[in-house]
C-alpha cells in the first residue's frame, strides 16, 4: 500500500511539475509575442526613439526568427541535459517559450519564403499564434490529449488516438482549424467540423463539392461575415492592420 501511495504521489508531482513547465513556456511565448509585435509596429510607424531591424553592416535584415529559432535550439538542448528539479530548468522553459514567439509571429515567412508580413497572407502567422495559445493553454489547466487516461488499456488508447487524430485531419483539410486543434483534446469538436460544411476554399471543398454544394459553402462562409470581421478586429488589435 505504502509502494503504491508513493507511486502515485511521485506520478502526482511530476504531472504538477510538468504543467508548471508548460505554464511558464506558455507564459514565455505570449511574452515575446506581445513584445515583438509592439516593436514592428513601433518600426512600422517610425517611431524615432525606438530601435530599428537588426541589420548587417551589409543591409542584410536578420530576422526575429533567426533569434527565436536559435533560442529554441538552445534551450531545447539544455532543457534535455537538465534536472527538472534545476531552478535552471524553469529558466530555460521561459527562454523556450520566448524564442517559440519570436519564431511563431514570422509563421507566414516559413510558408511563403517572403516578408508578407504586414499583408493579408501575413495574417496567418496570427492565426498559428492563436492556435498554439490555445493548445498550450489546454495542457497548463489539465486537459490530456486524445482524452485518454493513464489506467486505460493499450486497445482503449490506440483506438482513442486514431479516432481524434481521423476527426482532427478532417476538420483540418475542411478549413476548420480550430476545431482540428481542440479536437486533439475534446474529440467532439472534430466529430462537429466532420458533419458541417466544409470553408470553400479547402481542400475538402475543392475536391469532394460539387458547384451546388460549393455554392452553399460561399453563402455559409461568407468574405464579410461576422466571424471574419471579429477576426479582423482582433488581430487588427493585437497584430497590426495590413498594408493597403
Amino acid at each position: 500500500m505504502q509502494v503504491v501511495s508513493a507511486a502515485t504521489l511521485s506520478l502526482g508531482n511530476a504531472e504538477h511539475s510538468g504543467r508548471e513547465a508548460a505554464f511558464l513556456v506558455l507564459l514565455g511565448f505570449v511574452g515575446s509575442f506581445l513584445f515583438i509585435r509592439t516593436s514592428a509596429r513601433m518600426i512600422r510607424a517610425q517611431v524615432k526613439w525606438w530601435p530599428g531591424n537588426v541589420e548587417t553592416d551589409s543591409g542584410l535584415h536578420l530576422h526575429h526568427l533567426v533569434w527565436g529559432i536559435s533560442l529554441m535550439i538552445i534551450t531545447g538542448f539544455l532543457g534535455y541535459a537538465m534536472e527538472p528539479s534545476s531552478p535552471w530548468y524553469q529558466a530555460t522553459a521561459v527562454l523556450f517559450g520566448v524564442g517559440c514567439g519570436l519564431t511563431l509571429d514570422e509563421f507566414a515567412l516559413w510558408v511563403h519564403l517572403d516578408d508578407v508580413y504586414w499583408t493579408e497572407q501575413g495574417r496567418i502567422s496570427l492565426d498559428a499564434v492563436v492556435l498554439v495559445v490555445a493548445f498550450m493553454g489546454l495542457v497548463v489547466i489539465g486537459a490530456r490529449p486524445f482524452g485518454v487516461e493513464d489506467n486505460s488499456s493499450q486497445t482503449v488508447v490506440v483506438l482513442t488516438i486514431l479516432q481524434a487524430l481521423v476527426l482532427s485531419i478532417i476538420s483540418f483539410f475542411k478549413g476548420r482549424i480550430a476545431h482540428g486543434v481542440i479536437a486533439i483534446f475534446i474529440p467532439f469538436f472534430g466529430l462537429w467540423a466532420t458533419c458541417r460544411l466544409a470553408a470553400p476554399h479547402s481542400p475538402w471543398a475543392h475536391r469532394f463539392y460539387d458547384e451546388k454544394k460549393l455554392a452553399r459553402s460561399e453563402e455559409r462562409f461568407p468574405p464579410d461575415g461576422k466571424s471574419v470581421r471579429w477576426r479582423n478586429a482582433f488581430f487588427n488589435a493585437i497584430g497590426g492592420k495590413v498594408s493597403d
